[in-house]
């Protein structure tokens, strides 16, 4: 029986801009996965009470506007479906359960240890930790080295919030999605 090899790239993706997509893309490529699935995060635990965060359903609209042409990456609304907060290893073992071998993409700053139920997470994906060339990974994960992009989403934010372009940093996709749902404009 053939195993799909699936990467896993979770995040609240407020906008989604073109490091998620460059990590995706290069980790599939590097460790020749099947698909890689950019997960929104319904309610991002760690970020709510801390900024206000854009609707789910307009975050999913975005993810998916942006990778609707790029061959091997998809957006899902898998943790919106479940609703509630958004953890990683209810995600994991959701997916665990369809028969599939699973890498969660992680960039080299998280830290596991505050994540609810780490050790499930742990167990039930190969860690993938997306670096800058010459940056160091957390033991027991392997490392995809990606070109160093400074871009954000509060940065992005910001930018659109003061009227200033975001053109080139957020997929075509996002920004025709982000215009047609009147999103992050100055005062809203």
């Amino acid at each position: 029986m053939i195993v799909e090899r699936l990467g896993v790239l979770g995040g609240t993706f407020d906008p989604p801009h073109i490091a998620h997509l460059l990590a995706a893309l290069d980790v599939r490529r590097a460790l020749d996965l099947d698909r890689v699935l950019l997960v929104v995060a319904n309610e991002p635990w760690q970020k709510v009470g801390a900024r206000p965060v854009t609707p789910a359903a307009d975050r999913l609209a975005m993810v998916e506007a942006a990778v609707a042409d790029v061959d091997g990456l998809e957006a899902s609304g898998i943790e919106i479906d479940r609703g509630g907060p958004s953890y990683t290893a209810d995600t994991l073992t959701e997916l665990t359960e369809l028969g599939r071998e699973l890498f969660l993409i992680v960039g080299a700053d998280v830290d596991l240890d505050t994540w609810v139920r780490s050790d499930d997470v742990r167990r039930l994906a190969q860690l993938v930790v997306v670096t800058r060339p010459g940056g160091v990974a957390p033991v027991h994960s392997r490392v995809v080295e990606i070109p160093a992009l400074d871009v954000s989403g509060s940065a992005l934010r910001h930018r659109m919030a003061e009227g200033r372009s975001v053109r080139f940093l957020v997929p075509d996709g996002a920004l025709r999605c982000i215009r047609e749902r009147g999103l992050y404009a100055v005062g809203g």
